[in-house]
């Protein structure tokens, strides 16, 4: 019931706080009765406000404190070889008439408690899934002899999670949502954007953060990675040396040299000048290391026809923490970057079935193609057909760091001007908007890492716990004033620490693709003011 509603004398204030504890007790306890369509309710308690443990992946961090919320999980069979888990939290004392999903990462298994926090203090009925498997099985082996995981994977379980959360929580207040949104990153990018192209209508507004959407294509890119440097190593301790080289060539593109290149798709670095003249030193690279930082930098390539599969990736942050190792590189001798064992599960476990596969019998014109017609089809989010998502008015927000080695940035522009063209060249009568930044806008973060981290201004609602939630600063307060007032972000400002003196604090403004953030000419560079949003010179 609408336990929100229930009106108190005020001559009864004294009681509010233990009534109102009782009843939303009742009535969450009362959702375990609740009958869904192949949905199992197997717990629906009331939480009291306490610390959620902070999973092992980053490090010693203490426990974060959620607010008190009727916690309800449910498995849902949509098939007869489903079995989607799925949890949502529903606030207690205010709830803001919304419904917020969050995604997943790699290959899910599992639900990210720690990101349904901040949703739950700004008020939201907050969900997610596991998108149908447990993480205790390693990388995608639990699609082996099970198509109908791989399906709940690439995009049933989402879509089931968003229409069993809505009904739950019409139940407990009364009500539907007012309106949905959607806040994905890496895996949860590519859902973001399936959920554009397969279900318009389940969100009103969509956060795409580097999404891994041409995941066929994407992981070929990382089996790509994985061979080359297995025929040629290329040595940790030179990353620096290669950092330095290409900055000098394109730090001072965008008029400020600060570590940081605004876009490193217009820098022109050649590998080859960092070519030792003999032999092998510390300060330049050997030939079959110079021709490994090369396909690293052009990106996956079929070698018989030279058809590009993937992008490559970006320049300027080969030797931050927490890029090119461990994604490309692995810190260790022997083991396997991270790139490398989402290749190998990719083609290992999803497209042939097997447990184990040999990356180096890769063959690019048929594995390619089978995996394409056999995997991609479920997990590939690449369709630029966003007329029904635009008609329904839908906002969609996409971000992506360029120090990103996990997923290249250039995906997302490729994405972008797919999207544009489609559009330009299919006209839609059901919809009033002619231009694709009117309900989809692009935004590149010069420095940062996948998803976050990384150097430069890297914060602005990206990570699990905002601490702003206005429409500038925030990535969910700019959707929402786009969504609910029609104001659409003309920039967001993003947050950090100088490159070279992490005391000193960074603003910066992260601007609608093409625009790019370039400096006035006078005031301090590490200040956002200083800075507008305008095209590069050679594309007005």
């Amino acid at each position: 019931m609408g336990h929100l509603f229930i009106r108190i004398s005020a001559a009864a204030l004294l009681l509010i706080a233990p009534m109102e504890s009782v009843i939303a007790q009742q009535a969450c306890g009362d959702l375990s009765n609740l009958s869904l369509p192949y949905t199992t309710i197997t717990s629906a308690k009331l939480v009291p406000e306490g610390p959620v443990p902070v999973p092992a992946i980053f490090g010693n961090a203490p426990p974060v404190v959620a607010p008190e919320h009727c916690e309800v999980q449910a498995i849902t069979r949509p098939t007869s070889d489903s079995e989607i888990r799925l949890e949502l939290w529903l606030p207690v004392s205010s709830w803001n008439g919304k419904y917020l999903q969050i995604g997943n990462g790699g290959w899910a298994g599992s639900i990210n408690r720690l990101a349904l926090i901040d949703p739950l203090r700004r008020g939201y009925a907050v969900a997610g899934t596991d998108d149908g498997h447990s993480a205790q099985d390693p990388g995608a082996s639990w699609a082996i002899g099970h198509p109908e995981k791989l399906i709940d994977f690439g995009y049933r379980a989402v879509h089931e999670t968003s229409v069993q959360a809505k009904a739950i929580l019409n139940t407990y207040f009364g009500r539907p949502q007012e309106l949905s949104y959607f806040n994905g990153c890496s895996d949860g990018g590519r859902e973001a954007l399936m959920e554009a192209q397969r279900y318009p209508e389940d969100f009103n507004g969509i956060i795409a953060g580097a999404p891994a959407n041409s995941w066929s294509h994407l992981f070929t890119g990382f089996v790509w990675n994985e061979i080359a440097l297995a025929e040629n190593p290329l040595p940790l301790e030179k990353l620096p040396v290669i950092q330095n080289a290409v900055l000098a060539a394109c730090d001072d593109l965008d008029g400020v040299e600060d570590g940081l290149i605004e876009n490193p798709g217009v820098c022109q670095f050649d590998p080859a000048v960092l070519a030792c003249e003999i032999g092998d030193k510390s300060d330049c690279l050997a030939p079959g290391q110079v021709s490994t930082l090369e396909k690293i930098y052009t990106g996956a390539i079929n070698p018989r026809t030279g058809e590009s599969i993937f992008p490559g990736w970006p320049m300027g942050t080969e030797a931050v923490p927490g890029g090119w190792v461990p994604w490309i590189l692995s810190p260790a001798p022997q083991a396997m970057s991270i790139q490398g064992n989402f290749g190998n599960t990719y083609y290992g476990h999803a497209v042939f079935e097997q447990l184990e596969w040999d990356y180096s019998s890769l063959d690019f014109d048929n594995d390619v193609t089978f995996g394409d017609d056999k995997a991609g089809l479920i997990l590939n989010s690449t369709n630029p057909d966003l007329r029904s998502f635009r008609a329904n008015g839908g906002k969609l927000i996409q971000y992506h760091g360029w120090g990103d080695a996990a997923i290249s940035a250039f995906n997302s522009i490729d994405y972008y001007e797919n999207v544009n063209r489609f559009l330009n060249r299919f006209p839609d009568p059901r919809s009033d908007t002619s231009n694709v930044e009117d309900f989809y806008r692009l935004f590149l973060v010069p420095g940062m890492g996948h998803c976050s981290g990384g150097i430069g201004p890297n914060s602005f609602g990206n990570g699990f716990l905002a601490t702003v939630t206005d429409a500038e600063h925030d990535l969910l307060g700019a959707l929402e004033a786009w969504v609910e007032l029609d104001t659409a972000p003309a920039k967001i400002i993003g947050t950090g620490t100088v490159v070279d003196d992490p005391t000193i604090s960074l603003t910066r403004p992260l601007c609608p693709y093409p625009q790019t953030a370039q400096y006035i000419g006078s005031g301090d560079q590490n200040n956002a003011e200083n800075f507008v949003c305008a095209l590069p010179a050679d594309t007005r």
